[in-house]
């Protein structure tokens, strides 16, 4: 083929520059077909050869389904909540177990407390927590974060449906939610009674977190 004007056919330059870029697309999308489709080839075969070599591991997810209910269970106590969404709860438990992987044992060790202590309340349950092992303060608080703030190891979880919105649905939207209609913010919030408890657990270092 005749060439000329850098090098490109003649059929590339005597034409309108519309033609020029639809021509140059044209051999561009064969050429991505082509090797779009090998890749498929490649990866199917590496795919069936691992399909006929791997073998599930039952018994891991089974651990973990039970990891996960135990967690779960301590949550609704130390929220004092009847029920939490499990695929949230699910998240958080592995967010927090990647963070410190010996954050398995303690969740387990608030378990057994639970059950043998029959805590009714959050509060009872951080008070025989503190009592019986004070690293599992720090463990409640990681839980609480959580589920309070949707975040574990250091990576929003949930945002939305974390519970320190619902707790204040009533009154206070999520950030850029206004789901209360044009300036409701000019309204007065309903009253809310000051809290007469006292903290269950012992006071912790104030740590400013950088915003």
């Amino acid at each position: 083929m005749r060439q000329d004007r850098n090098r490109q056919p003649v059929a590339d330059w005597c034409v309108s520059p519309n033609a020029m870029r639809l021509n140059r697309l044209m051999r561009m999308s064969r050429r991505d077909a082509l090797l779009g489709g090998l890749g498929f080839a490649v990866a199917g075969g590496l795919s069936g050869a691992h399909a006929q070599t791997a073998q599930p591991n039952t018994s891991a997810g089974a651990d973990q389904s039970g990891e996960v209910t135990s967690f779960m269970a301590v949550s609704q106590r130390l929220t004092d909540r009847d029920t939490l969404d499990a695929n949230i709860g699910t998240a958080l438990y592995m967010g927090i177990v990647h963070a410190n992987p010996d954050r398995k044992d303690k969740i387990q060790a608030l378990r057994a407390l639970m059950d043998s202590s029959k805590a009714a309340t959050a509060a009872d349950l951080a008070h025989a927590a503190e009592k019986a092992d004070p690293a599992l303060k720090d463990v409640i608080h990681e839980i609480l974060t959580g589920w309070y703030r949707g975040v574990a190891d250091n990576k929003v979880v949930v945002y939305r449906s974390a519970l320190m919105f619902d707790i204040t649905k009533d009154a206070v939207y999520p950030k850029t939610y206004a789901t209360g209609g044009p300036f409701y913010w000019t309204t007065k919030p309903p009253e809310v009674e000051r809290p007469t408890g006292h903290p269950a657990l012992s006071a912790s270092p104030f740590v400013i977190e950088p915003t």
